[in-house]
């Protein structure tokens, strides 16, 4: 009798390596999938996936998605989230950051394609831009400027979502777009200029707490974990949703009483610093997450009091909180870098130069 048991899934994670790659990476692993992280370490770190490299059907290889990808086993997903994805990072090398969010997801969009592959796009609630609508719903076009300091993030996703529904429109890929808000959770890059890691850091090392603006401008923060499930349920919910989703936690707070919740959890005397606010720096964000509620049958349950305590608890670890702390793998030659412990055929792909302004 022919078994009904269903082979574990083949999953691409496309910047595997970073904060929430690894999660991501990891959850997959937990459900038996076989996963090939590709990251090209330019914001990804080895830290957040060494609790992973030695599980039975891991594989890294490491490269640049500007560059095409082959991979000799057949895949079944494809999760695109390689891009640095807070602004001193994307504005540190804003034409690789559109390169990224363009040619790197055209050339993932073909690989899943040629592997007839379901495809997720990571974007962003940037393509809302400093938005004029609150809550923001999916269908609402946006108010972003197209030639400021973070156009090439904000513009660049926008396109990745463009080409995205254009492939889908066409017939050439199973594509879903998610559009995620706030995150945060342990393995955020303690250097990476983010509101909540910096928040937590700056009050673990007792130095003054950066705020930009008045304060009184909002975010919404979703925990890690919630993130993830609702990634994993956009992939693989039927049928096709045909559209984006939002996937944020909708209650909505301002900066300062994020501040005033970390100095209370910490127990920290720092003062709160007010600088300018950057230019095109939203003033509100909140998403209206019905569509996700509707089709996903998500909704995110980590209130924000009981992650910001877990997430302090992680950068309180002196492991863990090295600013700028990235081990990369050490490649021996220009191909791209294959690690790990699973039972593929080897891959075939050409990193990208590994250099400073490249990746």
């Amino acid at each position: 009798m022919k078994s009904t048991r269903e082979e574990p899934k083949t999953v691409l994670v496309a910047g595997g390596a970073g904060f929430l790659g690894s999660h991501l990476c990891e959850t997959l692993l937990g459900r038996g999938w076989h996963v090939i992280c590709v990251d090209n370490f330019l914001t990804g770190r080895m830290e957040n996936i060494h609790p992973i490299m030695d599980m039975p059907g891991f594989r890294l290889i490491e490269h640049d998605v500007c560059q095409p990808l082959e991979i000799a086993r057949p895949l079944d997903r494809v999760f695109n989230l390689a891009c640095a994805a807070s602004p001193p990072r994307y504005q540190a090398d804003p034409i690789h950051t559109t390169r990224t969010c363009v040619v790197g997801t055209l050339n993932l969009l073909e690989l899943a394609s040629h592997n007839k592959a379901r495809f997720l796009q990571a974007s962003t609630s940037e393509v809302y831009g400093d938005p004029e609508r609150h809550p923001q719903t999916e269908d609402y076009v946006g108010h972003v400027n197209c030639t400021g300091p973070r156009a090439c993030y904000d513009e660049g996703k926008r396109t990745a979502e463009t080409l995205c529904f254009d492939y889908l429109r066409a017939g050439a890929g199973d594509v879903r777009v998610a559009r995620i808000f706030n995150t945060y959770g342990p393995r955020m890059d303690p250097a990476d200029g983010r509101i909540v890691s910096n928040l937590v850091m700056q009050a673990l090392e007792r130095r003054p707490m950066t705020i930009f603006g008045d304060g009184e401008q909002t975010r919404s923060f979703c925990y890690v974990s919630d993130l993830i499930d609702g990634l994993v349920r956009l992939m693989e919910v039927e049928p096709n949703p045909g559209a984006p989703i939002n996937l944020g936690n909708p209650d909505e707070f301002t900066i300062t009483r994020l501040a005033a919740m970390v100095k209370e959890m910490t127990g920290t005397k720092s003062n709160l610093k007010f600088l300018p606010l950057p230019q095109d720096d939203p003033r509100r964000r909140r998403p209206d997450i019905t569509r996700a509620k509707a089709l996903l049958g998500w909704r995110p349950k980590v209130p924000l009091s009981q992650g910001l305590r877990r997430t302090i608890s992680y950068f309180a670890e002196p492991d863990n909180n090295q600013a700028n702390a990235r081990t990369k793998p050490m490649a021996t030659n220009e191909n791209t870098l294959q690690i790990g412990y699973g039972t593929f055929p080897p891959a075939k792909g050409r990193a990208a130069p590994m250099t400073s302004d490249r990746g």
